[in-house]
C-alpha cells in the first residue's frame, strides 16, 4: 500500500462502485492497487472489523479486484497451459487457487482464481494492479479462436466472511451448501451474480461477483439483513490482518516477480507433472536444488510488531527479510512472513532476532497459520 501524495494522485484513483456507501459510513481511504479502497470504518477500525469476522461476520469490498473472462473452443485448456495450477482437477462449477509465472524465470506475476464455467470458459480474478499485465500475457499466447477480455470495471465483488455468513446469505435465499472453491449463479435484489465459497479470511465465507450496476442494491439487501447478525463492514486494514493470521500471502510482498512459487511455499498451487505452464522448467529445476530462501512465520518472544522491509538476523548475520508483518488482534502478539535464508538450516522453533528501528526483537520460526482455521 502505497502513499497518496497530492489531490491530483487521489483524482486518478479508480472508485468502486459503492464508494458513496463506504463514505457514509465513515470510511478512511487509502490508494490500493491503483483503487481508492476504504481502509476502515469511523466507530470500529481495524481491530472491531477484524473480531466481526473472527466472531460474527463482516462484508468486504474487494472490487478493486480483477475480472477476466477467457473463451472459445479449449479456453479451459489454453488456460490450463498457462497458469501453474492443473486445472483439470476441478469440473465446471470449482474454482482454483493458481498462480501466473514468467516463463523464463519463474516468478509470480499474480496470483489468481480461475472460475471454471465450461471447457470453453474460465472466469479469472487477478490482483488489482496486475490485471492489465495477466491480461497482456494470456492475449499475446491465445490461439485465434481463444479470446481474453478485461472486464475489470463490469462488475463489483463483496467477500461475506465470518461463522455466521452463512446464517446470513440463508435469510437472503442465497446458497450456502456447496462445497469449499465452488461457486452457484443466484439472484438478489434483482441482480444475477455468482456466489463462491471462496476468502481470504481463514472465516467460513464467501465472496460475491455481481454486475456493478447492481452492487449498491446488494449491498443495501445485504446490510438490511445484516443487523440481526452484527454485520460490520469490513475495510482493507482487516482484511490483511486476518490474511497474516492465516498465513495467506500478498502479491507484492510474499510473492512477486522476485519470489518464485518454490520459495513462497507455494508449490501445492503447481501442477507439478503438467506438460506445460509458464515457468515450468526453471520451477522444477529450483525445486530439484531447493530454493536459495523460503518463507517462513515468526511470532514475537518480545513486546514487538515485526513490518515488511525489516532484517531477520541468527547469531549477528543477516539471514532474512520480512515480507509481510503485523499485530495479531487474536493472538495479541506480533507476527510475520519472512524469506529466511535456507542456509544457514533453520528449524520451526528457532529463535531469530528482527532489527525495529535499531532495536533486536526475539522471534520464534513457525510455520502458519497462526490462528486455527474455520475453513478445511
Amino acid at each position: 500500500m502505497t502513499d497518496v501524495t497530492s489531490d491530483a494522485a487521489v483524482t486518478r484513483l479508480r472508485r468502486s462502485p459503492l464508494h458513496a456507501r463506504h463514505t457514509a459510513l465513515g470510511a478512511k481511504f487509502a490508494p490500493f492497487g491503483g483503487w481508492e479502497m476504504p481502509l476502515e470504518y469511523a466507530g470500529g477500525g481495524v481491530l472491531r472489523e477484524h473480531t466481526a469476522v473472527r466472531t460474527a461476520v463482516g462484508v468486504f469490498d474487494v472490487s478493486h479486484l480483477g475480472k477476466a473472462r477467457v473463451t472459445g473452443p479449449g479456453a479451459a485448456r489454453f488456460v490450463n497451459s498457462c497458469l501453474t495450477n492443473d486445472l483439470d482437477r476441478i469440473g465446471a462449477g470449482k474454482a482454483q487457487y493458481t498462480l501466473c509465472c514468467d516463463d523464463a524465470t519463474g516468478g509470480v506475476v499474480d496470483d489468481i482464481i480461475a472460475y471454471r464455467y465450461a471447457d470453453d470458459h474460465v472466469f479469472l480474478i487477478p490482483n488489482a494492479a496486475n490485471t492489465a499485465e495477466v491480461v497482456r500475457r494470456l492475449r499475446a499466447a491465445a490461439p485465434a479462436d481463444v479470446e481474453v477480455t478485461d472486464e475489470h470495471d463490469r462488475y463489483a465483488v463483496l467477500a461475506v466472511q465470518g461463522p455466521r455468513s452463512a446464517e446470513l446469505l440463508d435469510t437472503l435465499d442465497l446458497p450456502t451448501g456447496h462445497d469449499y472453491m465452488s461457486f452457484s449463479p443466484a439472484t438478489l435484489a434483482g441482480a444475477e451474480l455468482t456466489v463462491c465459497r471462496t476468502g481470504y479470511t481463514g472465516e467460513l465465507g464467501y465472496e460475491l461477483v455481481v454486475p456493478a450496476g447492481d452492487a449498491v442494491a446488494v449491498w443495501d439487501a445485504l446490510f438490511a439483513a445484516g443487523a440481526a447478525f452484527d454485520l460490520r463492514a469490513c475495510g482493507l486494514g482487516a482484511r490483511d490482518t486476518l490474511r497474516t493470521e492465516m498465513g495467506y500471502p500478498l502479491h507484492g510482498q510474499d510473492l512477486s516477480l522476485d519470489i518464485t512459487p518454490v520459495q513462497a511455499r507455494s508449490g501445492w498451487a503447481v501442477g507439478w507433472d503438467k506438460p506445460a505452464f509458464w515457468g515450468r522448467d526453471v520451477l522444477r529445476a529450483e525445486k530439484t536444488a531447493g530454493p536459495r530462501r523460503t518463507l517462513r512465520g515468526l511470532e514475537a518472544v518480545d513486546r514487538a510488531i515485526p513490518r515488511a522491509g525489516m532484517t531477520v538476523y541468527a547469531d549477528d548475520a543477516p539471514v532474512g527479510t520480512v515480507t509481510s508483518g503485523t499485530f495479531s488482534p487474536t493472538r495479541k502478539q506480533g507476527i510475520a512472513l519472512a524469506l529466511l535464508d535456507t542456509d544457514p538450516k533453520l528449524a520451526d522453533g528457532d529463535l531469530v532476532e528482527v532489527d525495529i528501528r535499531g532495536r533486536r526483537a526475539q522471534m520464534r520460526i513457525t510455520r502458519p497459520p497462526f490462528v486455527t482455521p474455520s475453513v478445511r
